[in-house]
């Protein structure tokens, strides 16, 4: 028995179920390697006049939509009659209730009041708003239960969905010529052009066999199974022998007192004087920087620690100094611009004022102490020095030696 099932788990591996594709093209997809190359594509697509085209990214870009042209959803206005309508059930349903049927005499208060129903009214309008948004997103925006897309199982579909951006022209755009496509997104900067084809199976012919009776009484018995073994698990397991030893172990919860102790606190503060293993609190926290402007760069200019720096500066840096520390910030306005790294005030600053400024926060930039190590600070110091001279050469340097 165990065997037959065995070799049945693996037939089902090694079939993943995905349809063979036609000779009929979807679409032309292009990969870039950084969020600012994503942005210009989607400018460079909709000023082209192009209008069947999606751009995907691994994780939300600042201002993609209004950069994309895409329209106000119509999901909130959807969403709010919902709300408005659970909302209007619960006040009918509590006026009905309290008011009509069921009257109750509670110290001479209306049988119906407003803010004793407000948490009901909440619950019902959340309630009526969320199941709504579910439905209305599945079934209607998003056109599901289908289930075989083209970018399926694509190499462009596993890279924006990990460590890529990604952009696609549909083949059926008004404006789609395949090698005026493929020209732009070589002119963009792509680092890889695909073509993806339609499966055999067109995508708005198949759907899943959701009112199937086999898979809703697979659901049932899912139902049923998951819900006896919780119950079992949580309300009648863990309080016997020896599965309570959780309830019944030696512990001190937070805030409350504790009779090992001599004072009776159960939380304890750390010995004065110590600190934790490898790490050294900021002598100058708080402190104005002139104070700090003769601390040294410990660290030794080398590849590695270039390399090392310039990957933390663009992970915490860049998104508010830019990746070339000009202050051209990929946040959109949404948060203060920084001003430019390049400027004669902070290329005259010491590493240690820098340094300082990272550790403490300057203006409406918060410290970094808490995110960045204090080696890798050093680190991106370095390299912000390698990238103000590129931007700040000097005649010297362009000395052949």
């Amino acid at each position: 028995m165990f065997k037959n099932l065995k070799h049945k788990f693996q037939e089902i591996d090694k079939d993943l179920g995905i349809d063979p594709r036609s000779d009929k093209l979807y679409a032309v997809t292009a990969l870039f390697d950084n969020p600012v190359k994503i942005v210009a594509a989607a400018e460079k697509v909709v000023s082209e006049g192009y209008t069947k085209f999606d751009v995907n990214t691994p994780y939300p870009i600042h201002g993609l939509s209004d950069t994309m042209k895409l329209k106000p959803t119509k999901l909130g206005s959807f969403v709010f009659v919902f709300g408005a309508l659970g909302t209007l059930s619960a006040l009918l349903m509590i006026g009905y209730m309290a008011g009509i049927d069921y009257k109750s005499i509670i110290g001479g208060k209306p049988f119906f009041a407003l803010p004793p129903s407000l948490p009901i009214t909440f619950e019902l309008t959340v309630l009526f708003g969320g199941i709504s948004t579910l439905g209305l997103m599945l079934f209607f925006f998003n056109k599901l239960p289908w289930i075989n897309n083209p970018l399926m199982d694509t190499e462009y579909m596993k890279r924006v969905s990990t460590d890529r951006y990604g952009i696609m022209i549909q083949s059926d755009d008004e404006k789609f010529n395949i090698n005026e496509v493929v020209k732009m997104f070589e002119g963009l900067g792509s680092v890889q052009i695909s073509y993806v084809n339609y499966f055999e199976t067109e995508e708005d012919k198949v759907k899943t066999p959701i009112f199937n009776g086999k898979f809703i009484a697979l659901l049932i018995s899912v139902f049923v199974i998951v819900s006896v073994v919780t119950y079992l698990s949580l309300n009648v397991m863990i309080y016997n022998v020896p599965f309570d030893w959780m309830w019944e172990q030696a512990k001190i919860k937070p805030q409350t007192s504790s009779t090992f102790f001599a004072d009776g606190r159960g939380m304890r503060n750390p010995v004065p004087g110590t600190v934790a293993r490898g790490h050294l609190p900021y002598l100058y926290k708080g402190m104005p920087d002139s104070s700090v402007k003769f601390t040294a760069n410990p660290l030794p200019v080398t590849p590695e620690i270039l390399e090392k720096g310039k990957s933390r500066f663009n992970t915490y840096c860049s998104p508010c100094h830019g990746y070339y520390g000009k202050g051209d910030s990929r946040l959109n306005g949404q948060f203060p611009n920084p001003p430019s790294l390049h400027s004669d005030k902070v290329r005259n600053w010491q590493d240690g004022n820098i340094f300082h400024v990272v550790m403490n926060g300057q203006n409406v930039m918060p410290s970094y102490a808490k995110q960045i190590s204090s080696d890798d600070i050093w680190a991106i110091i370095h390299y912000i020095r390698a990238l103000q001279r590129s931007q700040n050469a000097k005649d010297s340097d362009l000395e052949v030696k």
